[in-house]
């Protein structure tokens, strides 16, 4: 079952295990309401996966899978970080979180532009919870470009395609994001986990 009230999350991390887990029903934290919504309270992206994961698999009785990423700017002193969802007001649309983030790097042009994308994943039934971590590297745009993805996808540019998050097609970007490589890892694990 796939932990996130994000639809847009939701909804990649759904076309990832389908390719990742054939055969396997996946489920959403929306068919089993009413759904939790733990306090991210962890410090780690891998504290707050467990909490939701668990929480769900407490709710539902069911494997649960969580995750948790961030996105970590060099200039900003890795900010905005395991705050990510949070930065400047946890209600303002990703757009103003943006603006606010190119704002400081025009004020700062002598920083580096190089970040990151961390990601963890945690699997959580009533007993055990298991966590995978992964990063992508990248660099922040000078404005954004592309319209696919959601969040900060527009301005996260991997340089070895010279192309951001948002430019990439679902399935080219599900290949190789931390999102995927970290659900990659998962997914095998899950499936060694079945065999024994």
């Amino acid at each position: 079952m796939i932990a996130t009230g994000n639809a847009a999350k939701a909804g990649e991390m759904t076309a990832i295990l389908q390719e990742l887990l054939p055969g396997w029903q996946l489920l959403s934290l929306a068919e089993f309401p009413p759904a939790p919504e733990p306090d991210e309270t962890g410090d780690t992206y891998a504290e707050n996966a467990a909490i939701k994961a668990e929480a769900a698999a407490q709710h539902t009785g069911e494997l649960c899978l969580a995750d948790d990423a961030g996105l970590e700017i060099d200039a900003m002193d890795g900010a905005p970080g395991v705050r990510s969802k949070r930065f400047a007001g946890a209600d303002s649309p990703f757009p103003v979180k943006i603006a606010a983030i190119l704002a400081h790097l025009a004020a700062n042009p002598d920083r580096p532009r190089t970040a990151r994308f961390r990601c963890a994943v945690a699997v959580a039934s009533h007993e055990t919870t298991r966590v995978f971590e992964s990063a992508k590297e990248g660099i922040i745009a000078a404005a954004p470009r592309g319209s696919k993805g959601f969040g900060y996808d527009p301005i996260f540019v991997l340089p070895e395609l010279n192309k951001t998050y948002a430019e990439l097609d679902a399935a080219h970007k599900n290949r190789i994001s931390h999102r995927g490589i970290v659900l990659a890892e998962a997914a095998a694990w899950l499936k060694a986990s079945q065999r024994r």
